[in-house]
């Protein structure tokens, strides 16, 4: 079996941490005058969401979501499984699911699906990544950080079989 390794630097942590500022800038405005609960998909959308909470002016709270399709494998299952679920109701509120990559949509189409039902004021997404070539269902992010060429990536939160989130840029990961 062949070695993981970090193949190249996609986005450097300068890059990353510019459009996070930028990001929380316009959600800051769209969001005036109201409350929002942000909604981390566990795990990789952690750190993303630390640095991107800070960038928001209007008050905040957060929950978390802890959702598996992947497994240990570099493609997406396509079943999904609430591994953990929301500590609060999310009815009648502003809420923004906050995902670190968008890829076939599976995940996200289904988590917006099941958050939908419960009836929030309003429901987006912003997502760090995306990558629309590998789209299998409609869904599209309301604010996005980056869209990016269908690579493997990983660092700034984002894993493969739960290694390389520390790493503090995005980096596609190749073979050895």
């Amino acid at each position: 079996m062949s070695q993981k390794y970090v193949e190249k630097v996609l986005l450097t942590r300068e890059e990353i941490q510019k459009r996070i500022t930028e990001l929380g800038a316009e959600i800051s405005r769209d969001y005036a005058g109201q409350d929002l609960l942000l909604i981390c998909v566990l795990k990789g959308a952690v750190i993303f969401l630390a640095d991107l909470m800070r960038q928001i002016s209007v008050p905040v709270e957060i929950d978390f979501m802890a959702v598996s399709s992947y497994g240990a494998a570099t493609v997406s299952s396509g079943v999904v499984r609430i591994l953990k679920d929301l500590d609060v109701s999310i009815e009648n509120r502003h809420c923004l699911i906050v995902e670190d990559i968008i890829d076939t949509g599976l995940t996200l189409k289904y988590l917006e699906e099941n958050l939908n039902s419960r009836q929030p004021a309003s429901l987006k997404i912003v997502t760090l990544l995306d990558k629309p070539e590998r789209r299998q269902v409609e869904i599209a992010p309301d604010y996005c950080g980056f869209q990016i060429p269908d690579e493997f990536v990983v660092g700034y939160g984002l894993d493969f079989d739960e290694k390389y989130r520390s790493l503090p840029d995005i980096c596609v990961l190749g073979e050895k």
